[in-house]
């Protein structure tokens, strides 16, 4: 039973995290995995287009990054506070959770400036409650309308690149650390195994007869925060919402019944559809949270093919792959990909578990 932490440990040379995405979305390498014989076959993301036919159905996490990331200065000492938006709990008093770094410095009444390029101050915040050891909650001060607070965030807002991306985010980045099929906006970090597809890639998928199905999570803290018990049955994720329309139903379950292929693009489509299935096995349409945590053993109910990137060591993304593509067969993989120097995380590249 691989339940413990420290089986999803392993060693990356620090030259393996890629900094850039590729020039184009669709030739990152791929990695296809097949769980029912155990070989490993090194492709190019576009050669997709081989595993799929008429009838299959691919799951997308349509959620749009909002630029997440914004800097103040705190009253008096003028020190600068990094303070990540994580999700607004009251758009009418304009309440957020947030991260702070340093979080040492910030306390409940303190109050934050938000400058702009000019150093003219756009917004002030006022901390109000301290949620987590580094999070907090904030209440923004503004008398516009909703329409120009917003616009005000996204001025002030740079797209939240992990912190292991060590370079500065540049125009690019606006882009490419975004899905070409992005829609619904909420999600402070991309559902990154989307990345890698091009719309010349979906469209060809669409003339071989395949499915393209969209659901919403907007991606959050559940997402990305670090696990910190060796025990995983006691590790509790953050909640983070998520919608199943009917029209993403549909595939699916016609895909299902036809024994046909259904992939879940990335771990936040999984997690997804996980969270909403019925009593017949079937997905469901749903509308609402999930603090799903899924790791070995785990029986999966909807998808039978995935789409992910390469993971951080001890993360509940590793964990999810593991317990759908098997523990032994995805940490062998991973090694291989350190070996053949696939290049890891959000740019970097992907693998196929069939």
């Amino acid at each position: 039973m691989r339940t413990k932490l420290s089986n999803f440990k392993f060693d990356l040379p620090e030259e393996l995290i890629a900094q850039f995405p590729v020039e184009e979305r669709d030739q990152s390498r791929l990695m296809v995995v097949d769980r029912a014989t155990g070989k490993i076959e090194h492709r190019i993301f576009k050669d997709l287009l081989d595993y799929f036919d008429d009838g299959d159905t691919l799951i997308f996490n349509n959620t749009k990054v909002f630029p997440a990331r914004m800097y103040g200065k705190k009253e008096k000492t003028g020190a600068q506070i990094e303070v990540f938006l994580l999700r607004e709990l009251n758009a009418e008093v304009k309440l957020w959770d947030v991260l702070v770094d340093p979080a040492r410095k910030i306390r409940v009444g303190n109050k934050l400036y938000f400058a702009d390029d000019k150093g003219n101050d756009i917004l002030v915040a006022e901390v109000v409650d301290n949620t987590t050891s580094r999070g907090r909650t904030i209440r923004f001060f503004f008398d516009g309308t909703d329409e120009e607070f917003r616009a005000a965030l996204k001025q002030l807002g740079t797209m939240p690149l992990p912190k292991y991306i060590t370079r500065t985010p540049d125009k690019q980045d606006l882009d490419r650390y975004q899905t070409v099929y992005a829609k619904e906006t909420g999600a402070v970090a991309a559902p990154t195994a989307g990345l890698h597809f091009s719309k010349e890639l979906l469209k060809r998928l669409e003339l071989k007869g395949a499915n393209l199905a969209e659901v919403t999570l907007h991606v959050g803290l559940g997402t990305f925060r670090g696990i910190d018990v060796e025990d995983l049955s006691k590790h509790k994720m953050d909640a983070e919402y998520f919608h199943i329309p009917q029209s993403a139903v549909d595939s699916v379950n016609k895909s299902k019944e036809n024994n046909k292929r259904i992939c879940a693009v990335g771990t936040t489509s999984m997690r997804t559809i996980e969270s909403s299935v019925s009593a017949q096995g079937l997905l469901k349409p749903s509308d609402g949270w999930t603090n799903l945590f899924i790791y070995p053993p785990y029986d999966f109910s909807i998808a039978n093919a995935m789409i992910t990137n390469f993971h951080l060591p001890k993360t509940s993304l590793i964990i999810m792959v593991a317990a759908f593509g098997g523990y032994e067969l995805i940490m062998e993989a991973y090694h291989e990909a350190i070996k053949e120097k696939y290049r890891f995380f959000s740019y970097g590249d992907a693998m196929l578990i069939l």
